[in-house]
């Protein structure tokens, strides 16, 4: 075995054993597991879901009670003021004065009618320094409870019920989505990376093979058996082989990089990457793709809190017409130049009030907002059919191409093995004169074309299957829920 052929051999096996003998090779699983507990999209992912649960747990607390303190302790002033005297001069008078008070209330929203109730204690304390008759005051009302109730008017809390719950159920189910997403991306690059890698070994396969050729063709020009012509046409492959070599490395570098910097890998560590041939055999039916999307997508929930958002526009538009407020207060305060004075027989303190507003004239200002909200809730019903049914579509579509792309790698690697089987015969073929330079270029072309068909057939494939799984959230492989009800929130 001379040393070109040894050189071809050697390199044949580095196209069918990609990373046999790499000292960290990843799986196809790895490279995943690693993208999604490490990659910035993964990072972002995570931050999202923790903005979204704790702007839902705002939601939440909105409708607890809340206890508050308030007030202005200390309060102490001191100036010289213009006092308007009873013939209606201006004196400047010295004032030195503390005015403090504090309150504790308790409010409670009232979620079915939008109204607020409370109830609170609160103390105040004067005391002028420049008074020599009581120069102290104490005020406060021992017991108060109000009721503030808009009457006829929009009440967001009762909304608010129905699209909130809705909306974090979405941005769950989004973070599932996001993280196959990036799978999908993770199986983009592992493939990229291959995809340089084998081109790389094709190239330095095809460059020494050239070479050997073109060394042939000089000992058969110096005997006469050749002419200039071919001579000069394995020359230039050559030539264009080096260039070919130099590309692919170039190639393989940058998805090297890309994929090291995703997966979050040290610039000092090496990686192989192995070649996930074996495929899952399992089959999808439309009718299970379409009743898990129904059920798991965050698409389906968005599409029902969108038509609950436009009836509550339509709602509130409505409530704009006219607007009505019940303030009712009943409680028990007093005054006295000590503290105790407060708490001995306080007085009843009582208070209603109903205020309106109704416009009279208004141009049809009124009936156009609520005309205007109607034709958005109209159109909205319209849009949220129109998504309903691409995206609908788009999972069909998914699964028949899935069904497509399972065929396609059985027929891409028996192309594989086929072309690679047909070059060795036209290479035999050449070296004993039987065949032209062109025709085993062409037999080059097609093995080499057949290689990365099947790669891109792979490729094709397990992308496929991280995007089905994102349009449903179901592993049909597996065959268990992406995302689970009862899962931890």
């Amino acid at each position: 075995m001379n040393k070109q052929t040894f050189c071809l051999v050697v390199l044949l096996f580095g196209i069918i054993l990609p990373g046999a003998y790499a000292q960290n090779a990843y799986t196809l699983d790895e490279i995943i597991a690693r993208s999604k507990a490490q990659s910035p999209l993964a990072k972002q992912a995570d931050t999202r879901r923790e903005t979204s649960y704790w702007t839902y747990r705002v939601y939440r607390t909105s409708f607890n009670p809340q206890l508050a303190l308030d007030g202005s302790l200390p309060a102490y002033y001191k100036k010289v003021s213009q006092i308007i005297q009873e013939d209606g001069t201006y004196k400047y008078i010295p004032v030195e004065q503390t005015n403090n008070s504090v309150r504790l209330g308790l409010f409670q929203p009232i979620p079915w009618t939008g109204g607020t109730i409370s109830a609170n204690t609160s103390l105040g304390y004067f005391k002028d320094y420049h008074l020599d008759v009581d120069p102290e005051q104490w005020t406060g009302n021992v017991f108060n409870v109000s009721l503030d109730q808009p009457l006829f008017s929009f009440n967001r809390m009762r909304w608010d019920r129905k699209t909130e719950p809705l909306r974090y159920e979405e941005s769950r189910r989004e973070y599932v989505e996001q993280m196959e997403l990036i799978s999908s991306q993770a199986v983009e690059m592992f493939f990229n990376v291959l995809q340089s890698q084998i081109g790389l070994q094709i190239a330095q396969f095809n460059l020494a093979n050239n070479d050997t050729i073109y060394k042939i063709e000089q000992g058969r020009y110096n005997i006469g058996t050749t002419s200039q012509d071919k001579l000069l046409q394995v020359e230039l492959q050559l030539l264009r082989s080096r260039q070919d070599v130099a590309q692919a490395s170039l190639d393989l570098e940058t998805a090297r990089l890309q994929l090291r910097s995703y997966m979050g890998l040290r610039e000092n560590e090496p990686y192989d990457l192995l070649l996930p041939e074996i495929i899952p055999q399992f089959a999808v039916s439309i009718e299970d793709a379409l009743t898990y999307a129904r059920k798991n997508r965050s698409a389906y929930i968005a599409l029902q809190r969108r038509r609950i958002e436009a009836e509550r526009d339509v709602a509130e538009a409505r409530a704009q017409r006219f607007k009505t407020t019940l303030s009712a207060q009943y409680g028990l305060n007093n005054n006295g130049t000590v503290l105790s004075d407060i708490y001995v027989r306080p007085e009843q303190m009582q208070q209603f009030n109903l205020t309106l507003n109704v416009p009279i004239l208004d141009w049809g200002r009124n009936k156009a907002v609520m005309r205007t909200a109607m034709a958005n809730k109209k159109l909205n019903d319209y849009v949220i059919e129109q998504d309903e049914v691409d995206f609908e579509q788009t999972v069909i579509t998914k699964v028949r191409q899935f069904e497509m792309l399972r065929l396609q790698i059985e027929i891409t690697h028996k192309s594989d093995e086929v072309a690679a089987q047909r070059y060795n015969v036209a290479q035999n073929r050449y070296l004993i004169g039987k065949i032209d330079i062109t025709n085993l270029n062409i037999a080059l072309t097609e093995k080499d074309d057949a290689k990365r068909s099947y790669l891109q057939a792979l490729k094709s494939f397990w992308m496929a299957y991280y995007e089905l799984r994102g349009l449903t959230l179901y592993d049909f492989y597996k065959k268990e829920l992406l995302f689970k009800e009862d899962q931890a929130q």
